[in-house]
């Protein structure tokens, strides 16, 4: 069917002769002569069918036509990002050039004050047409900046991918706002059960329109390269080799790894540019601007650009992983093979992605032709031996992970409840647990403790058990420290009391951390030797408890003594010492 035999205003028809739209594709022929009788839609329709000029063209007839009050939002159009917004604020710009006075805007989030201004005025004087995300149209209409008193039409765009995106409450939010007479549309690419219950909520008596549910292009070449992780790369390489491939999408899904794709592709000298949610607004719309513009022959991506961007002349899409639900592959490849063009669809599965792989050549219905591997990468996994999924399924690294360690934990010792310690460390003892067994080692542990408090009351203790008390080499050691520090307190002391007589302190005493008072005569641990308690000998403690007993006499200040000597730099005092 043609657009002319259609009931369409004549100015969109003029627009659509100039863009050189002729014959409308299934999903529009079925969709606009119900959206132009009034009726509530639900269209469900895979990606890349022209559902945008599905429910654009007819709107903007019926609102060219007339009857529908000036300055005020008569309809609003949901996306789910901010990408496919400006695609569809794109494509109302071009069917509704021949309009005089219909007005649309845009309306998303991460834009400067400026836009955020432009969207204020915008909507205060009441544009016609609302293209919006659930989030940034939900924070306006909660500052009291959106009338929807006066809406007409109503439509969700890619409305399962918003529910997927957890735009469920905001979306009934804002339909709770609109008038009750507000024609619903509704599009999505599949139809889940969540679907089914949100337009029950929304839509009145809708018409149901299916077409080619979660089926991929005819066009759409598709095939499969079974690899390890670590071959993706080099099969890439060995792609670009093959031929000046450009215009290509590499979907992954993370964008971590979309980072690291496209840095070893710009390593390959191939012009290639990277799109993802940490971008800023600015630099992915500059991003999809050189992609489009030819610009950039490569766009590693995430599945931000699985839904709804429309690049008509995309060649190929390389699937670097497989996605974990079969129906996002079918929009990924919906990317290639657009307009009546060929395309093709290249996946890397990996052997940890068979199971899901194979879930989507199910939901396919048909088997995806399985590519050899260059020479020289080796040999892949067996597709074949690819298991199923099922609930808290591990990968085969894991597996083998799991399996190693019990094989470790059968030949590793059983830990005993009676381990002997040597050295501090708890020594594991195998063996099997009888009743005999456990009496003895019973015994043998009571007397251990008998022996261990026999040696902790003597100070004897076995060589090689340091589990309790001092052993004889330990006392020995201990005796010997304590002796060392009293003669080194007593040489210390006869030091101090040589200084105090010529009025001047020794560079020892400094490097000691030892000042002397000359007022009371006694030792005072300095202040700038932190721990300075655990050098000091036991007969500095002595003399100090004996000296706190009995006050040392006073003895007269002398001029040039010990504190102006302190006084000096540290160097200065060590130069001393040494003279």
């Amino acid at each position: 069917m043609n657009f002319e035999d259609l009931d369409l205003n004549d100015n969109v028809l003029d627009a659509l002769y100039d863009m050189h739209f002729e014959t409308c594709t299934p999903i529009q022929e079925k969709c606009i002569p119900e959206i132009l009788g009034g009726r509530d839609l639900l269209g469900v329709a895979q990606t890349g069918t022209g559902k945008t000029a599905a429910y654009l063209l007819p709107i903007l007839s019926k609102i060219a036509d007339g009857g529908y009050p000036k300055g005020s939002i008569n309809c609003v159009i949901m996306s789910p990002t901010r990408e496919l917004a400006q695609q569809i604020d794109q494509a109302m710009q071009g069917f509704s050039y021949y309009l005089d006075g219909v007005s649309s805007v845009a309306i998303y989030g991460g834009n400067d004050g400026n836009r955020y201004d432009q969207e204020l005025k915008s909507l205060t004087l009441g544009a016609d047409v609302i293209i919006a995300t659930p989030g940034r149209l939900l924070s306006h209409i909660n500052m009291g900046n959106a009338d929807l008193s006066k809406v007409s039409f109503f439509v969700l765009d890619e409305a399962d991918r918003m529910l997927d995106m957890g735009f469920s409450d905001d979306i009934k939010k804002i339909a709770r706002g609109l008038p009750d007479t507000c024609q619903t549309i509704m599009f999505s690419a599949t139809m889940p059960d969540k679907i089914e219950e949100l337009a029950k909520t929304l839509l009145k008596n809708p018409v149901e329109v299916k077409i080619a549910v979660s089926k991929p292009a005819e066009k759409i070449k598709q095939s499969a390269y079974v690899c390890y992780e670590s071959q993706k790369l080099e099969i890439i390489k060995d792609l670009f080799k093959k031929g000046d491939l450009k215009r290509v999408i590499i979907f992954s899904g993370k964008k971590q790894k979309v980072k690291a794709i496209n840095h070893a592709l710009q390593q390959m000298h191939i012009n290639s540019g990277e799109m993802h949610s940490d971008l800023e607004q600015a630099e992915r719309d500059e991003m999809l601007y050189k992609f489009k513009s030819g610009q950039i022959d490569v766009l590693v991506a995430t599945d931000i650009l699985a839904r709804g961007i429309d690049i008509d002349d995309i060649a190929m899409v390389i699937n670097f992983d497989v996605p974990r639900d079969a129906e996002d592959y079918v929009h990924r490849i919906g990317r290639t093979a657009r307009a009546d063009r060929d395309g093709i669809a290249i996946t890397f599965v990996s052997d940890e992605e068979i199971a899901y792989f194979k879930q989507i050549e199910k939901l396919l219905e048909k088997e995806v032709t399985k590519m050899p591997l260059p020479e020289g990468l080796g040999e892949g996994p067996d597709y074949s031996k690819g298991g199923r999924l099922s609930k808290g399924s591990t990968s085969a690294k894991s597996r083998r992970r799991k399996d190693r360690d019990m094989t470790a934990h059968k030949h590793k010792p059983r830990r005993d409840g009676n381990a002997a310690q040597t050295g501090g460390r708890k020594r594991e003892v195998s063996g099997q647990n009888t009743d005999a067994d456990g009496k003895e080692q019973k015994k043998r542990q009571t007397q251990k403790s008998q022996n261990g408090q026999e040696s902790r009351a003597g100070d004897i203790q076995k060589p090689g058990d340091n589990g309790g008390g001092n052993g004889q080499k330990s006392q020995r050691r201990n005796s010997n420290r304590r002796n060392n520090n009293r003669r080194r307190g007593d040489n210390k002391q006869n030091d101090a009391a040589h200084d105090n007589r010529n009025g001047n302190a020794s560079a020892a005493d400094v490097r000691n951390g030892v000042e002397v008072d000359r007022q009371n005569n006694r030792r005072k641990p300095s202040q700038n030797r932190p721990g300075h308690n655990r050098r000091r000998g036991n007969g500095q403690v002595q003399q100090q408890r004996q000296q706190s007993s009995s006050p040392a006499p006073e003895s007269p200040k002398k001029s040039g003594g010990i504190g102006n000597i302190l006084k000096k730099p540290l160097k200065w005092l060590k130069s001393f010492g040494k003279k």
